[in-house]
């Protein structure tokens, strides 16, 4: 069965909204994984807007699933990862200024910068997964800096699937192909939803791992958090 790893930054624009501590971005952490969330994702950025560099450091005592720590590799972010050593990273490469991921690596170009923070992280006994637009030359340079894992930069895919779904997954399934001939494992994520994520499981080969947090949260506003929870995961069995 694909992994749920709930992402919870959208707790922590909510709580930052009005400062404080309500919502408890860890007691969230917490009620994802009692209402059966196989993970938990947080993508810290720079200006703290949402998950603070503090609440990671909380979420590491208490996330008894796999912790997934997702951002760009700056040079408080390696320090982060460092101090942490959660289960899985995934590296993405956000813009400063970005609102949100809106792009994957270009792992020929970034080559030699990916091979040294690959190595720097596995040595320490983390697992690897690079964000990555789903287009094969991408794929094989990721296998070519030694990461474990890719994750599929999905936005495209859900952005096209109304109109046409088999031209979206089209991209999907032939890189998937390809990371599952070369042992890399798959992950997936951005703007998957209860409308789009069955079609994308049933279709794309390999998938170990969706990290969902928008969708999954803006549901929740109507559905209650557990029951989303429970919805999500039905979609992927």
């Amino acid at each position: 069965m694909t992994r749920l790893s709930v992402n919870i930054n959208k707790i922590a624009t909510l709580r930052n909204s009005r400062g404080g501590n309500n919502p408890n971005v860890v007691n969230v952490a917490l009620d994802c994984e009692r209402f059966g969330a196989q993970g938990i994702t947080v993508h810290p950025r720079p200006d703290e807007r949402h998950i603070r560099y503090n609440d990671v450091l909380q979420l590491k005592e208490v996330v008894t699933t796999e912790f997934n720590i997702e951002g760009n590799p700056d040079e408080r972010f390696i320090e982060l990862v460092t101090r942490v050593r959660p289960e899985q990273v995934t590296l993405v490469p956000d813009a400063v200024d970005a609102i949100t991921s809106n792009a994957g690596w270009n792992t020929v170009l970034h080559r030699d910068y990916l091979t040294d923070l690959v190595k720097q992280f596995k040595d320490l006994g983390i697992r690897v997964s690079i964000f990555v637009d789903a287009d094969e030359q991408m794929v094989q340079g990721a296998k070519e800096v030694g990461t474990d894992r890719i994750e599929l930069y999905t936005e495209p895919y859900a952005a096209h699937y109304a109109e046409n779904r088999e031209a979206a997954i089209a991209p999907f399934i032939q890189a998937a192909k390809l990371a599952n001939e070369l042992g890399l494992g798959l992950n997936a994520g951005h703007d998957l939803s209860l409308e789009n994520l069955r079609y994308f499981h049933q279709n794309v080969p390999g998938l170990l791992e969706v990290s969902i947090g928008h969708a999954l949260i803006s549901d929740a506003l109507y559905l209650g958090l557990e029951n989303t929870i429970q919805l999500y995961l039905k979609e992927l069995e």
